[in-house]
């Protein structure tokens, strides 16, 4: 019989003695989870490529960037192509705060894993925001935030060569509200590496006040850790959980396999 445990006390939750995980009442607890522990674990699903794609279909739209449904996670420039612009990836970060409408969703299958190092750490920016001092509530109540690929990318390369600047801003900033508030009346903060400045801060003060929201959201109280084995099923809601991956060897054989569902609704 399946049962859900926590994986801590603010977010996270495993599914156990899972049966048939492409079963209509299975997704259904998939779905709960995501919705309300922001990560879901299945520990062994071993799932090839088709599978992957399967269930990632049941939970949404699966994106497809570069014409590609399953993404290559590695360091390995002849594994991935872009292996390069993943180094930002070891920095605290939500996908998609350049585009209009982020992703919903992340599901990531372990191939291959590190020896040492290169797991994933995931912080709830849901429960960060609930447990913030009513003052600092009002203080970002208004303030809105420019997001860009520059941001994420200098803080692993803070010394860029021309071309490098010139593709980084290939991509088009996007602004977004600091606490974000959905349709469905939830808030979250919209913070990370791609953080580029507060609107109409002094860059300054706006460098202080993202880096002390930062700190505070990824505090041990709202963070779970994820130590891959072989054949580990991870998938999370990119909306609401910062993410980054702990620091491996690039020449270790680490190979994630990721799925990304498209999402619903607008930064606000």
């Amino acid at each position: 019989m399946t049962e859900t445990v926590a994986l801590s006390p603010e977010l996270g939750a495993e599914l156990i003695d899972v049966g048939d995980l492409l079963s209509d009442a299975t997704v259904a607890r998939i779905r709960e989870a995501i919705k309300w522990r922001g990560v879901l674990l299945i520990r062994g699903a071993h799932l090839d490529d088709s599978a992957q794609l399967e269930l990632s279909r049941k939970l949404g739209t699966v994106l497809a960037p570069g014409g590609k449904e399953i993404f290559t996670v590695s360091l390995d420039p002849g594994k991935n192509p872009t292996a390069e612009y993943l180094r930002g990836t070891f920095c605290w970060h939500i996908d998609d705060t350049t585009n209009r409408i982020p992703a919903k969703a992340t599901m990531l299958t372990a191939r291959h894993v590190a020896m040492v190092g290169g797991g994933t750490e995931f912080a709830s920016t849901y429960a960060a925001y609930e447990n913030l001092p009513e003052r600092d509530r009002t203080r970002c109540a208004d303030l809105r935030v420019v997001h860009s690929l520059e941001a994420a990318q200098r803080a692993v390369n803070p010394d860029p060569t021309e071309q490098q600047l010139a593709r980084w801003r290939r991509i088009p900033t996007h602004e977004s509200a600091l606490v974000w508030q959905r349709r469905d009346g939830r808030r979250s903060l919209v913070i990370g590496a791609t953080t580029d400045h507060i609107v109409g801060m002094d860059p300054d003060r706006s460098r202080e006040l993202l880096d002390e929201l930062l700190e505070w959201s990824t505090q041990p109280r709202f963070r779970y850790t994820h130590e891959w084995s072989v054949g580990d099923l991870v998938i999370w809601d990119n909306t609401g959980m910062l993410h980054r991956a702990l620091p491996y060897d690039p020449a270790s054989e680490r190979t994630m396999h990721r799925t990304t569902i498209a999402g619903e609704e607008a930064w606000s």
